[in-house]
């Protein structure tokens, strides 16, 4: 990727907003999630390193960010409890293709956190495994048994649905 910093961020920012509606499954919080990562990329702009994939080094921040964020709300959920919300994730286009990805964007929430990341990495944006199991932080076969065991889930799951 060529062009400053701040260019470079802006051209990510829709592949990053598709990744934090897949974490956060609420649009608040993906909105949220998505501001904390520019701002976080933005003050520790100089541990990046130029001519490094600067997606990669951003969905590391954000998933780093979302997981702390799970885990304070794990911690608040006993005491607190969480308005329920959800969002539908997809493009305006004809009642079948919403009613398809209102059912995707369901069997994707009820997918273990791990399966869903490797299905968004992998599936939705397309990052290799090697790719996405260094955005992890784990092993090349581990992403892959969580890949296949989302996938697999999400094609009975919808193979199930009217």
């Amino acid at each position: 990727m060529t062009g400053n910093f701040e260019t470079q961020v802006l051209s990510i920012l829709p592949r990053l907003r598709r990744f934090a509606s897949g974490l956060a499954r609420d649009r608040v919080d993906s909105d949220d999630l998505c501001q904390m990562t520019i701002e976080r990329a933005l003050v520790r702009r100089d541990q990046w390193q130029d001519g490094t994939r600067l997606d990669s080094w951003m969905y590391r921040i954000m998933r780093n960010i979302w997981i702390d964020e799970t885990r304070g709300r794990s911690r608040r959920s006993s005491t607190f409890v969480d308005a329920e919300a959800g969002t539908a994730v997809g493009a305006i286009g004809d009642q079948e293709a919403t009613v398809e990805l209102g059912n995707v964007d369901r069997v994707m929430a009820r997918l273990p956190a791990e399966q869903r990341e490797a299905v968004l990495l992998v599936m939705v944006e397309g990052y290799s495994y090697k790719e996405a199991a260094e955005i992890i932080g784990c092993p090349v076969g581990t992403l892959n048994s969580r890949l296949v065991r989302g996938r697999d889930a999400l094609l009975a799951a919808l193979g199930e649905m009217p």
